[in-house]
């Protein structure tokens, strides 16, 4: 089975870190647009007329500060790679070349 492709589509949910009166974004997610990333906040809001509308702002990822592909103050739900030296495969005495 091959990957999902994300290309051109995206996805937000509600945001519950979102406090009552804060300026915090109602929904966050995430947005490919040509195979660029970007994160996307929303903020639910009313028209003159009473309709509501959904007033959106995107953010590319790889713009962020420092290359973080991460919003600040979230944390990753994978561990990032662990290092590894040469120590860490044993003594190659033993190979012949």
């Amino acid at each position: 089975m091959t990957g999902y492709d994300n290309t051109n589509r995206g996805v937000m949910f509600v945001n519950d870190r979102k406090q009552e009166g804060d300026r915090k974004p109602d929904r966050t997610g995430t947005l490919n647009v040509e195979g660029v990333e970007y994160f996307v906040d929303g903020w639910i809001k009313q028209s003159k007329s009473g309709n509501p509308f959904l007033s959106l702002s995107l953010k590319r990822k790889d713009k962020q500060p420092g290359g973080n592909h991460e919003r600040p103050g979230q944390h990753s739900r994978t561990a990032a790679p662990q290092q590894t030296s040469r120590d860490d495969y044993g003594d190659d005495s033993d190979v012949p070349f």
